[in-house]
């Protein structure tokens, strides 16, 4: 979730303040317009709106969600409500908790919803699911009141303090919005029902009140805007008999509730009824007995009457006729250009800076050529920055009273203003002034610069603040006085210091310096300054401005201002002619310069696309010599492929004839074997019938010789001497029988 700011002026755009997660709720603003706090449910924000940065950020728990967080008016206080009731007070400067504002321990709970407070800041009105009110003292920090409303309320959804002129910002009529779409208006006092808006057929949605308590506008519910006079809803005539409402009691916060909360008693109350038109009527009941329209209408609060209000609206009112005719002169040609020479990181301020010095250089020529005015006007502008009107009025009534004289050396320094000062210090610090002067330093460099800058280089906001209230209840020579008194304040460091950079330094910066004894010694000076070296008897004494227009302005060199006015005109009207002369030749150079640029980019565009149509082709010829040495490699992968299946083939061809031939040669080897086989059998089989057929013989030829030696050894051997039969024919025997038997062995085994 992010913020918006939008320069009222030119309805632009200013800044977006972006940090909050969820929606945002409600926005409140510091009554001197730099400070804003956000608040959602979880979070509430501090905002800068000089620089629209983000200070500081509120976190809370979880299950306590935040109902709102706002600033007290005229303080430097936050007031922060959460969802269990409670409420803290802070400061807004250091976040500090002042104080906490008890919650009620008996009695139903509110559940704080809405919130009020008065213009001094002084009293809380809250309210919440409940018809009752809540009224805090936020001085005591004590429950004042509560407030029964009738029973038509059920909820409180908004909470409008009215105010009044006179009253001192404590307010004593509070508005009352319920969930019935009904806008009650109570005396907080007297508790008694003034005047209600809206009704059940028109309820209003939400409502606000003017700054000044005339006027209320209320959107309603079916998205129409009525404006209602409080003048007319208040007068005694259109005012119904009083109703009680509630019953107001004091006490401490942790007084018995019961007893603050009495029944109510609702009477009839005349509201405005709707006519044919756009306008709201308001129906007129009689006045009471004894009592006149007139000393009705005359009677006011504080001893003033209507005679003496119309008067001081009649003066009030006249103001801004005599701002605006300034202001519709639009910004002075001499305050163009201050950003160059002021550069203030607010732009806001720095519009509001421009808008008072062009108001005050049209009122007066010589404040377009003094060149210090921004240093005097810069404070009053950043205190006022929200009231334009205001601001100039208070420079200017400063101008006029406490800067007399000043212009009367234009373009130089006021000369006699800066001697009554060193008339002064000479006589209360002749030492120090001793010590100035012989060090090279004159008043234009001790006093001129604080009377310049209205001492807002060398004192803070809030020390700035408080030597001005005083400045401003005294005669106009105080400010001297004040300067002075600064200069004696500052004895010990001044006396230290020789070289002239130093000095000047020292004028335009902040020192450690206690204000409070700088304001006591300036009221010491003016009342121990002799007379005749008193500023007093040179000064007049305090002016204001004159009603129905400004009062003229003419204290200063009218010749020079005339002067320096046609020769900055002179030179603003060539600064002019010279500034179109310049931009003609810039333009004519800038157009030269894009030619010459288009020409450069042209051709630097022609060279990169015929690089990038060399680059292009030599990638195509390499592409084309890529895919060309593909194409050959794929040729020769095909042909060696080929070869290879040709060899494959070729080899297992010559393995199946080698397979068939070993087939056939081994078939062949079979039959040869078989023939050899068949062949080695015949062979054998006549050779064993010729051995058998040998065998037979010679066995037949055997038995023979066998049975021969059968015969012959029976006829020669007798039986006496077989011993040497033996002898004489063993060897006759084994020469003779060994073959034959060896051969019937053999035969017998084969």
């Amino acid at each position: 979730m992010f913020l918006t700011s939008v320069e009222t002026d030119t309805k632009q755009l200013v800044s977006w303040m972006r940090g909050h997660e969820g929606a945002v709720s409600s926005i409140s603003v510091h009554s001197s317009g730099r400070y804003a706090i956000t608040t959602s449910s979880d979070t509430a924000q501090l905002w800068d709106l000089d620089t629209f940065q983000r200070k500081r950020k509120l976190n809370i728990r979880q299950s306590v969600g935040i109902q709102r967080v706002f600033f007290l008016p005229l303080s430097n206080t936050i007031l922060s409500c959460f969802s269990d009731d409670s409420i803290f007070a802070w400061e807004s400067d250091t976040l500090f908790c002042k104080y906490q504002l008890p919650v009620p321990d008996c009695g139903p709970r509110i559940f704080y919803k809405a919130f009020a407070v008065t213009r001094d800041g002084k009293s809380l009105a809250a309210g919440g699911r409940s018809n009752l009110l809540h009224l805090w003292c936020l001085d005591t920090k004590q429950l004042l009141r509560v407030i029964q409303m009738p029973t038509q309320v059920r909820t409180v959804r908004q909470l409008e303090f009215l105010p009044d002129s006179f009253d001192g910002g404590a307010s004593q009529t509070l508005g009352v919005l319920s969930q019935d779409g009904v806008m009650r208006f109570i005396h907080i006092h007297t508790c008694k029902l003034l005047f209600h808006v809206g009704s059940h057929d028109e309820s209003i949605t939400t409502v606000a009140v003017s700054p000044n308590g005339r006027h209320i506008v209320a959107i309603m519910d079916n998205g129409s805007v009525n404006i209602y006079s409080v003048q007319s809803l208040t007068q005694e005539l259109n005012k119904p008999p009083p109703s009680q409402v509630a019953v107001v009691s004091g006490g401490e916060a942790d007084q018995d509730f019961s007893n603050l909360k009495v029944k109510v008693r609702s009477e009839a109350v005349q509201r405005p009824t709707k006519s044919s038109g756009r306008r709201t009527q308001v129906k007129t009941l009689r006045p009471p007995a004894g009592t006149t329209a007139e000393d009705k209408e005359n009677e006011l609060p504080a001893g003033l009457n209507k005679k003496r209000l119309v008067a001081l609206l009649k003066a009030f009112g006249e103001y801004p006729a005599k701002y605006s005719s300034l202001t519709d002169k639009g910004l002075h040609s001499a305050f163009l250009t201050l950003h160059e020479k002021y550069p203030i990181k607010s732009h806001k301020l720095l519009r509001g800076l421009q808008r008072v010095l062009s108001a005050l250089a049209h009122w007066a020529a010589i404040f377009g050529e003094v060149e210090y005015l921004p240093l005097v006007a810069f404070p009053f502008v950043k205190l006022f920055q929200n009231n334009p009107m205001l601001c100039f009025e208070v420079v200017a009534t400063v101008i006029v009273n406490w800067c007399q004289h000043w212009f009367e050396y234009f373009p130089n320094p006021p000369l006699n203003i800066l001697n009554m000062a060193e008339n002064v210090l000479a006589h209360h610090d002749k030492e120090l002034l001793q010590h100035l002067v012989d060090c090279g330093v004159t008043s234009q460099l001790f006093v001129w610069p604080l009377l310049e800058t209205f001492f807002s280089e060398v004192l803070t906001r809030d020390e700035w603040l408080k030597l001005f209230d005083n400045i401003f209840s005294n005669h106009p020579s105080f400010l001297l006085m004040a300067c002075v008194a600064y200069i004696i304040c500052c004895r010990e460091p001044l006396l230290l210091c020789s070289q002239k950079q130093d000095f000047e330094y020292f004028f335009h910066h902040r020192n450690n310096m206690d204000v409070g004894a700088m304001v006591k010694e300036a009221y010491q000076l003016m009342s121990s300054t002799p007379a005749d070296i008193h500023p007093r008897a040179m000064l007049s004494d305090f002016t204001p401005l004159t009603k129905g227009q400004y009062p003229v302005f003419n204290h200063y060199p009218e010749f020079i201002v005339e002067y320096q006015s046609r020769e900055k005109e002179k030179i603003r009207l060539q600064e002019m002619e010279y500034l179109r002369e310049r931009q003609e030749v810039s333009a004519m150079r800038a157009d030269f310069l894009r030619r010459q640029a288009e020409e450069e980019v042209f051709y630097a565009q022609q060279e990169l696309l015929q690089k990038a149509e060399e680059q292009r082709r030599n990638i195509l010829s390499q592409e084309e010599e890529r895919l060309t040495q593909q194409r050959a490699k794929l040729a020769a992968m095909k042909r060696e492929l080929k070869v290879k299946e040709l060899e494959l083939l070729d080899t297992t061809r010559r393995r199946f004839l080698k397979h068939q031939q070993d087939l056939r040669a081994s078939q062949l080897q079979r039959l040869d074997q078989e023939i050899s086989r068949k062949v080695n059998m015949t062979l054998y089989d006549q050779e064993t019938a010729a051995a058998v057929q040998d065998l037979e013989v010679r066995q037949m030829e055997m038995e023979v010789q066998r049975k021969q030696l059968e015969q012959v050894t029976n006829t020669l051997l007798t039986p006496y001497q077989p011993h040497l039969l033996h002898s004489a024919l063993l060897p006759f025997v084994l020469v003779h029988f060994f073959p034959i038997v060896t051969l019937i062995n053999l035969e017998n085994n084969f």
